[in-house]
């Protein structure tokens, strides 16, 4: 399959918002966000016990229950997009250790499997996600206190 220019510059693009995402949650910088969805984006947390809802509930949502995780980190793989004209889809694997304070002095490491299941718009500021589910593949060592 022979890939226009366009279509190259468009997969570049999508992929560098996707790592911008993962880079984002990471670093708990929840509010450029703005930058990565769109302002009518349906965000979708169901598939680990979070909330489904728009944009800046998703936020607030965030700002709140990733405040117990010190270090988290999102790791893409598997990219698998589909690119018609101004719209895409898109299927990401994502691999997520986490790390939560079990208490004052400790910690503990659990990790999550998932794949992203997005939808894209082309808009004038660039390549942005209208929406954003989860699909749960796996978990491993999640603290018994959490309910995933």
């Amino acid at each position: 399959m022979t890939l226009s220019l366009q279509e190259m510059s468009d997969r570049f693009e999508i992929q560098d918002l996707l790592y911008f995402y993962s880079n984002i949650i990471d670093s708990k910088q929840f509010d450029k966000l703005r930058d990565v969805f769109t302002k009518d984006a349906l965000i979708d947390y169901s598939a680990f016990g979070g909330p489904v809802g728009n944009l800046e509930d998703t936020i607030t949502f965030l700002k709140k229950a990733l405040a117990i995780f010190p270090n988290t980190q999102h790791l893409n793989a598997n990219l698998q997009i589909v690119i018609t004209g101004d719209t895409a889809t898109g299927r990401i694997m994502c691999l997520n250790p986490q790390v939560i304070k079990t208490s004052e002095e400790e910690t503990t490491t659990f990790m999550l499997g998932l794949w992203y299941v997005d939808e894209y718009v082309r808009t004038d500021d660039g390549w942005r996600m209208s929406s954003r589910g989860e699909e749960k593949s796996w978990t491993f060592a999640v603290p018994d206190f959490m309910e995933i």
